[in-house]
């Protein structure tokens, strides 16, 4: 029985760390011991039952962090549960396009892990949070500020690792 549960997360803007603890509030009104980190405070998912992972898109991949999480911590999380969260702006639709897209962004990941359950999320543009380069370059894609995060949808994402 999975009982203790790693929801951990790498973020540029802030936007990823609201939907992880978005997650870790639902689980624990679920009953799940939750602990949600940063993964740049190097969480050891040792003692934990299953690992709840996110990561904000730049430039169309996982953010480093995220990959090194996982890239230090490969063999462990290869024996228990794993999810995966990706919070995005781009390629929210329905479409073949747009969901071959967003398939992409965990071609990095995807193959260090055993068959990890994935699920995306709308995320949310704020340019006052971004550093001058990302809001140059946002800017420059033509990127609108919004926030397309669906809270009913975060909050009632269970992976089913946890069935």
């Amino acid at each position: 029985m999975i009982d203790r549960i790693l929801v951990t997360y790498a973020t540029r803007a802030g936007s990823t760390v609201e939907v992880a603890a978005a997650v870790a509030d639902s689980l624990r009104q679920r009953g799940y011991g939750v602990d949600v980190k940063p993964v740049e405070e190097a969480p050891d998912p040792a003692g934990y039952q299953a690992v709840i992972l996110g990561s904000a898109i730049r430039m169309g991949q996982w953010l480093p962090g995220a990959v090194a999480f996982i890239k230090r911590h490969q063999p462990l999380l290869n024996q228990m549960p794993v999810a995966l969260f990706t919070v995005h702006m781009l390629n929210t639709g329905d479409d073949e396009p747009s969901q071959t897209n967003r398939h992409a962004y965990l071609n990095s990941v995807r193959p260090l892990l055993n068959n990890p359950e994935e699920v995306y999320f709308a995320g949310k543009m704020d340019f006052s949070r971004l550093t001058f380069l990302d809001r140059l370059i946002a800017k420059m894609v033509k990127a609108v500020e919004s926030d397309n995060r669906d809270w009913d949808e975060i909050r009632g994402w269970t992976p089913e690792i946890l069935a």
